[in-house]
């Protein structure tokens, strides 16, 4: 049997190991952004990873998602808990086969992956004084927003991100989507872990439009091009459908 004992050394500057292994880390949703975060904890080294998600595997999850054909109809905790075991068995992955409750133990990081801004926001109000990182990935075609919350800074600034749900675009935020868009927000959402791991300052706002190859921060172009989505704040009502 091939030892894995020396996989982590590549990646020894940028991961903090004894850090990342003892944080309580959640996954709320594990579609097509939170799939990939968990996996992408996984091979990073996450000793502990819950994982909350009522849905089950569909064809289209296939396509867009990262599950496999022999997923189809399993819970996407179970299949997604499966896939972390074969990477790494020794992780402990607690799987919540339901929507997020209150009354969860979440531990220290957060990663918020679900498809609506009123399900961001009531997972934020109960979960907010509990954790110490949250970070929230949103995605609409090939446009992603990375919100992330390490201080006070972050926190005062995120409610600022959220709305009522009747002002958004009509559809979910993963109503368009494709497996690299949510790979690479999947990346973006861990470097921003990383970094707080490492004790470096988190962006709390990131905004990346792959197809107009834009990457800034609020106040910038890009964020005037997004508003209206799912991703960023309302359009004014002159200019709602």
């Amino acid at each position: 049997m091939v030892s894995t004992a020396d996989r982590f050394v590549r990646q020894e500057d940028l991961v903090p190991r004894e850090r990342l292994r003892e944080l309580g880390i959640t996954v709320i949703g594990v579609g097509a952004i939170g799939r990939q975060v968990a996996l992408q904890l996984a091979a990073m080294g996450a000793g502990e990873i819950k994982l909350v998600d009522f849905d089950r595997v569909e064809a289209t999850n296939i396509t867009t998602q990262g599950y496999w054909a022999a997923d189809l109809g399993q819970l996407k905790v179970e299949a997604t808990r499966e896939a972390i075991r074969n990477i790494d068995p020794q992780i402990s992955v607690a799987m919540i086969a339901d929507r997020y409750r209150p009354s969860l133990n979440i531990g220290e990081a957060v990663f918020c992956c679900v498809d609506t801004i009123s399900a961001r926001a009531a997972i934020w109000r109960s979960a907010k004084a509990a954790c110490r990182f949250w970070v929230d990935g949103r995605m609409l075609g090939e446009i992603i927003r990375i919100l992330t919350v390490a201080d006070g800074r972050g926190r005062d600034y995120y409610p600022t991100t959220l709305f009522s749900q009747a002002e958004a675009q009509a559809g979910r935020c993963t109503a368009q989507s494709t497996i690299y868009t949510a790979n690479i927000a999947a990346g973006m959402m861990l470097h921003q872990f990383t970094r707080w791991l490492r004790g470096i300052p988190v962006d709390q706002d990131v905004l990346l439009n792959l197809l107009a190859g834009d990457w800034s921060v609020p106040g910038t172009e890009t964020q005037i091009k997004i508003r209206g989505s799912s991703l960023g704040s309302p359009l004014p009502t002159s200019q709602r459908d």
